[in-house]
Parts: C-alpha cells; structure tokens; sequence
C-alpha cells in the first residue's frame, strides 16, 4: 500500500470526512529537497469533517498533524492541509 493509500485510510478511520482529496504533487518538486524518487514525497490534502466543528484552523491542523504523527515521522516531505466543517463549504 502507498503512502498516498495509507494517508486516506488513516484519515478516513480517525475523521469520517464527508469529502476528503488527497492530491499528490510529488511531480511539481522532481528534483527539490525533499524528494526521495518515490513519486510519494508532497501531498496536499482537503477534508471536510463534523468533527471540525468549533475548532479554529490551528486546532484542525494539529488534530490532523497528530492522527498522522507517526506516518509524518518516515514519510512524506511535504504535507499542505485546508480541513473545514461541514457548514463552511
């Protein structure tokens, strides 16, 4: 399973996002720090998810930085987050 699979299982377990989009852009840093070949090194990442609801953007970002603590220790290089509540899209 790749990094990308594992991402959006992980996600998907700990959040039941109503959208989740896990866009891979490992191609726009060919060659820049961080990239490692595996063509799984950037990710950017869209969710929206009920358990958002009353946190501030800081806080949605740790809670997701922390469910996926241990898969950011090994991999990827990069990781660009927007999490909202069901009620802001």
């Amino acid at each position: 399973m790749g990094i990308a699979s594992q991402i959006e299982q992980i996600l998907t377990e700990s959040l039941a996002p109503e959208k989740l989009e896990l866009i891979n852009e490992s191609h726009l840093h060919a060659g820049h720090a961080g990239d490692n070949g595996s063509g799984e090194s950037h990710f950017r990442v869209i969710v929206v998810s009920g358990r958002f609801a009353g946190l501030n953007r800081i806080a949605r970002h740790r809670m997701v930085f922390a469910i996926l603590q241990e898969k950011l220790e090994t991999m990827p290089h990069a990781l660009s987050l927007k999490a909202f509540a069901p009620d802001e899209v």
